[in-house]
């Protein structure tokens, strides 16, 4: 049965009158391979489980195609009384942007690169100059011009030639990650017939400057499974596949050290990695296997003179330690300590220079920047003042310098970019962040970092921002924002679009729950394979102790998440859906046990370490208790916004698209539930500046219209 959703001038709307249910009868007449074998995989386990939505997954049909127009239409009818306002938003948040920028110039072998935007344009215009910033300015690239007759255009993987003649670069015009590689002459301007399509986008040069190494994909699951190696001015039909990766579950790619002194095949996988390495003036001879790999053992390498200097996890190092080997001598047995492990310190990355070396670390969730001399006593950290923050280095492709360059921003602090004089300690600000139209002072803005008790006593912190002044009588809009997958930390962040949730009274909070990186590897473990409800549990937690606090109630409560994170909004509506007002999930990942049986589309196989194989009875039955879609119960549900894009090559469109067809049959609430597809890109969303501003607007809208904020 269709469920009603109330217009808020008083008339009915109804839902989509495609029935998005199928029954048994329908059912067993799909004869889709994918289906068939996704069932043969349930029937092992003894589990006979009718999917009624899965028709959805067929991009092909039309009628597929139509019942997303009509999810749109009903999406653009429900919220057709926010329109000026989404619009209103949109200026708004274009407006304290500056349309006329260019980034920071950072220089490499010979030349100053820069990016810039101007006045009304949607893309960036990639220019350079030589030897000096007061020299003309050559134009690379303008994306403006290339994105003409585009709905979706994305240019990456800008690779100059060592003689500095020479630009590969990748074009994705359909929003599905798969690039074509081109190469351009930067002397003529001409770009070269030769097309290298179904790529990352991203290739190397050797030093002979006309041989380039890249990574192809896998037309189906879009793994990047083979390296090739293209020599100017041929067919790349005839390029020479020098390294597959036979592993379905580990992915590749090819890059060249910062020495620019080898060429580096690396292999990946959740848990594994392994390089091979060639000598750079050589391209045409043979790859050499750093260390085989082995379950269990991470690592990467950085050259350095005579040495390798590995990031690993060898010797159950958890949170990782810096080793060095000589470059003759590179398996583990002649890797020596350089930093130990330290339980309770994350070592996530370096930087080499000619007299330094700069340490990346994360200590009690706070990240630090460490400097040491290579000769001497020199040891020390940059000084950051507060819990809010975020800071990492960035652009360092220069050997011989003792500037480092790194960028700074709170939750309060517009984001800047800074050299600092490793010897000297002096700081220079690049450039910070302008916020325009005369409103925004930082000062205006409290932060704070709170730590909320898990069922389990685990400390989760959260870190928080507001205008300063409001009061904690439970009747503040909060809205809380999670991730927790793969690693990845949240950190805090500065937004200008942020500003117009802020401004409007909202309290905005970032929960960092297990499953980042935040505490540390162990926070990591904790969040993943049989464990990964933590992150579902941390979530609810963190967003009762804000209740608790009174900072809100759940009249006021807002959450949102996209990806892996919606499938944490998923999970968290399921568990606790009486909590929230109001949920956003973009892009999100719902359908955990169909996805992940399904071996034939992008991010299944490489995943099993990230949430378990479900061929295992173990797996299988874990992931069933929590995926989002398979745990949909006749229950009352929060107002939601689900967007997706139909070309999401990540979290393919069906799967929001099933959920909220399942939502709307099994819900026994009146609440808002929509759905709106970009028919036009994938899992990025909109390409161009502004264009992503309007989905920014989409969500904020949606949001401030629930809480009866109209401007």
């Amino acid at each position: 049965m269709k469920k009603l959703a109330f217009f808020s001038i008083a008339y009915l709307i109804f839902a989509p009158s495609i029935n998005a249910q199928q029954t048994a009868e329908e059912i067993m007449k799909i004869t889709l391979p994918k289906a068939q074998k996704i069932n043969k995989k349930l029937e092992k386990h003894g589990d006979v489980r009718i999917d009624e939505y899965y028709w959805l997954n067929n991009p092909e049909d039309e009628k597929v195609i139509n019942y997303l127009k009509e999810e749109n239409e009903y999406y653009e009818a429900m919220t057709a009384h926010t329109k000026d306002f989404k619009n209103n938003l949109f200026e708004e948040m274009k407006a304290r942007i500056k349309e006329d920028d260019e980034s920071v110039p950072y220089k490499l072998n010979g030349y100053y690169y820069i990016t810039k935007y101007e006045t009304g344009k949607d893309y960036p215009i990639y220019t350079r100059k030589k030897t000096s910033l007061d020299a003309a300015e050559e134009i690379l690239f303008d994306v403006n011009e290339m994105a003409k007759g585009y709905s979706y255009y994305n240019l990456t993987g800008l690779n100059v030639s060592e003689d500095n003649k020479l630009v590969s670069f990748g074009v994705d015009t359909l929003s599905r990650r798969k690039y074509d590689i081109y190469i351009k002459n930067l002397e003529t301007g001409e770009i070269y017939p030769e097309r290298i399509p179904l790529t990352t986008g991203s290739a190397t040069w050797g030093n002979d400057n006309k041989t380039l190494f890249y990574a192809r994909k896998d037309e189906k699951t879009l793994r990047a499974d083979r390296i090739y190696r293209h020599t100017l001015g041929t067919d790349p039909i005839t390029d020479e596949l020098i390294f597959t990766e036979e592993d379905e579950t580990f992915g590749t790619y090819v890059y060249k050290t910062k020495s620019r002194e080898y060429i580096v095949i690396g292999s990946y996988s959740t848990l594994t990695s392994e390089f091979r390495t060639l000598d750079a003036n050589t391209p045409m001879e043979e790859f050499k296997i750093f260390q085989p790999r082995e379950r269990g053992l991470e690592y990467s390498i950085s050259h350095y003179g005579n040495n390798w200097y590995v990031l690993t996890n060898k010797d159950k190092a958890l949170n990782f330690k810096l080793m060095k080997t000589s470059v003759g001598k590179t398996s583990q047995e002649n890797w020596v300590d350089m930093i130990p492990h330290r339980d309770d310190v994350l070592l996530e990355d370096i930087d080499i220079f000619k007299d330094y070396l700069v340490v990346s670390e994360r200590n009690n969730g706070l990240t630090k920047i460490r400097i040491k001399k290579w000769k001497g006593e020199t040891d020390y950290y940059l000084p950051f003042d507060n819990e809010t923050y975020t800071a990492y280095t960035t652009q360092n492709p220069e050997f011989d310098t003792k500037v480092l360059r790194y960028g700074y921003n709170s939750l309060n602090t517009p984001a800047s970019v800074i050299d600092f004089n490793m010897e000297t300690k002096e700081k220079t600000v690049l450039k910070e962040t302008e916020v325009l139209g005369g409103k925004f002072d930082k000062n205006n803005y409290e932060t704070e970092r709170l730590w909320a008790t898990a069922t389990d006593g685990t400390k989760i912190p959260m870190s928080i921002i507001y205008r300063k002044g409001i009061k904690k009588d439970s009747t503040n809009p909060t809205l809380v924002y999670g991730y927790g997958s793969y690693g990845a930390t949240i950190d805090p962040y500065f937004s200008t679009v942020r500003l117009s949730l802020l401004d409007r009274g909202f309290v905005f909070a970032i929960a960092h729950v297990r499953g980042g990186e935040y505490m540390g590897r162990q926070w990591y473990e904790d969040g993943k394979l049989l464990k990964k409800k933590n992150s579902f549990t941390d979530f609810i937690d963190a967003s009762k102790y804000l209740i608790e606090q009174g900072y809100t109630s759940k009249e006021h409560l807002y959450a949102s998440g996209g990806s892996a994170g919606g499938l944490l909004m998923g999970a968290v509506i399921n568990m606790a859906p009486e909590l929230y007002n109001g949920v956003i999930a973009s892009v999100p990942f719902v359908d955990v046990v169909t996805t992940m049986l399904d071996d034939s589309i992008p991010l299944t196989t490489g995943e099993y370490d990230e949430w378990g194989n479900p061929n295992e009875v173990e797996y299988y039955n874990y992931m069933k208790s929590y995926s989002p879609y398979d745990n949909v119960e006749a229950k009352a549900y929060p107002n939601m916004l689900v967007t997706t894009g139909l070309h999401d090559s990540q979290v393919q469109y069906w799967e929001p698209a099933k959920w909220v067809a399942k939502l709307r049959d099994l819900k026994t609430d009146n609440n808002i539930l929509l759905l709106q597809t970009n028919m036009d890109a994938g899992h990025g969303g909109a390409s161009g500046r502004f264009e992503a501003l309007k989905e920014v607007a989409m969500d904020y809208a949606f949001l401030l219209d629930l809480e009866g904020i109209k401007e």
